[in-house]
């Protein structure tokens, strides 16, 4: 498959590898097709093995009580993988556990590695799951002994062994190549900064010769995005100027997705990077806002974003990035629905409207449609651009926690706006119970539309006046 890799599976004491440890390492090495060694040990990860964990690789506390620790059987792993790719099923998992690992004995692991589910994806695109049992079930596999480390690595040294035989050397070789590919840097970009990208969500920026970014974005997965700019193959000519363009790079790592897309929004506004055209504030939001009577004159009125009073949302419709846009989808409405633009506010003069003499205006304004029943109508018309009223009765906090890193971070919420993010208790009681002047922006809105959707119905009281959704 390559000139040199490694299959290796490890057994933890739970997924986080900032807290959880190892308890059982177990690998193959491969050198030109042939295996030249095989390694497998327990170890004593230093603490207690929780129970459903014993229950599922059949290792305990005892196994591991006489077992060597990580920091005396690191140099052995160390040469077993020298000068060799690291290949593992969720490789992700396994690598983050040994370079935390490692870490706590202060090296720096810096391992190329190949992931084997993404080679069976590549392999056998037309299949849904990519397990380790599903894979095993596909190819008929036996494996003796399942969730324990040299029971896995075995395997995946069957199922290797099975694609080979099924689709020929050449096509494994070739697959593996591709996902290996390497990505060529910018000149000036040191290419030892990629082994320090991390691989969780977060945001990341580009810059130039300046202190202004060139661009900024977010990912579930930094690592993966930012070696995506440098691909060579490009979809557009702004990545290509991107990346062409690109003389340093920095990230920010955070606890999710949702995070990320907050923080990302966040910082293209303060600090308008060229590229970032989609998220700049380069046009004020216009919307329409509805009178509270029916005898008003006009029955709507265009206001802008900073005239906007959150806690009134409920009366505003439609998001429009231009005033013309919010007139043109306004006459649409009116056209559509029989309404009188007179009464809108979209004509002037007096007496009847020209709908009205074309007969597509019921008559409001000329007495024919009684006011209360055009108002009504209005308010059917416009309901699909409503804009949603604030369903709580205050501040809420929205929590991510990312499971590989440990961070934590919870996001505070009052009538759609962000009033800030913290990292611990504490600081959301203080950011809760602070006065703070609410500014709409539509970005904001639209992205917490989409998380509440998707949140967990069970919702809890932190503190006084802020409810936490999980």
């Amino acid at each position: 498959m390559l000139p040199a890799y490694v299959l290796l599976d490890l057994e933890t004491t739970g997924a986080t590898p900032l807290v959880d440890r190892i308890t059982e390492i177990a690998l193959i090495r491969f050198e030109n097709g042939q295996e030249v060694s095989r390694w497998q040990t327990l170890v004593n990860p230093e603490t207690a093995i929780p129970p459903f964990i014993q229950r599922l690789t059949g290792i305990d506390d005892g196994m591991v009580a006489t077992a060597p620790r990580f920091r005396e059987v690191a140099g052995e792993l160390l040469n077993h993988l020298e000068g060799a790719v690291l290949c593992a099923h969720n490789v992700r998992f396994d690598h983050g556990f040994l370079k935390n690992e490692f870490k706590r004995i202060g090296i720096d692991l810096r391992q190329k590695v190949l992931c084997t589910v993404k080679l069976s994806r590549k392999l056998y695109p037309q299949h849904r799951s990519h397990s380790l049992d599903s894979i095993i079930e596909r190819h008929s596999l036996q494996c003796g002994a399942r969730h324990r480390a040299m029971g896995d690595v075995v395997a995946l040294v069957d199922f290797l062994r099975a694609a080979e035989a099924e689709l020929g050397p050449v096509v494994i070789a070739q697959a593996a190549r591709e996902l290996l590919k390497g990505h060529t840097l910018p000149s000036g970009i040191d290419a030892s900064i990629l082994d320090d990208i991390p691989e969780g969500p977060g945001v990341y920026l580009f810059y130039g010769d300046n202190q202004l970014p060139l661009y900024i974005g977010k990912s579930i997965n930094i690592r993966s995005r930012v070696l995506s700019h440098f691909s060579g193959d490009h979809a557009s000519t702004k990545e290509m100027r991107i990346s062409q363009e690109v003389k340093h790079i920095e990230w920010i790592e955070t606890a999710g997705e949702f995070s990320a897309l907050m923080l990302e929004s966040r910082l293209v506004k303060e600090r308008q990077p060229i590229y970032n055209r989609r998220l700049r504030r380069e046009r004020q939001l216009c919307s329409w806002r509805l009178a509270a009577s029916h005898d008003a004159r006009p029955l709507l009125t265009l206001v802008r974003e900073e005239e906007i009073d959150p806690p009134e949302l409920g009366q505003l419709f439609g998001t429009f990035r231009s005033k013309r846009q919010a007139v043109e989808v306004l006459r649409q409405i009116a056209e559509n629905h029989a309404l009188c633009p007179k009464v809108l506010g979209l004509e002037s003069g007096k007496g009847p409207c020209f709908s009205h003499q074309l007969r597509k205006c019921k008559g409001v304004c000329a007495g024919k449609e009684a006011a209360e029943l055009h108002y009504l109508r209005l308010q059917q018309a416009l309901a699909a651009h409503r804009m949603k009223t604030w369903p709580y009765p205050g501040k809420i906090g929205i929590h991510e926690r990312n499971p590989l890193t440990g961070q934590s971070q919870l996001h505070v919420f009052e009538h759609w706006c962000a009033l800030g993010s913290v990292d611990d208790e504490a600081s959301l009681h203080s950011l809760a119970s602070s006065k703070t002047s609410l500014m709409f922006d539509l970005d904001t809105y639209k992205l917490l539309l989409r998380e509440l959707a998707k949140a967990s119905a069970n919702i809890k009281c932190l503190v006084t006046g802020t409810t936490m959704v999980a």
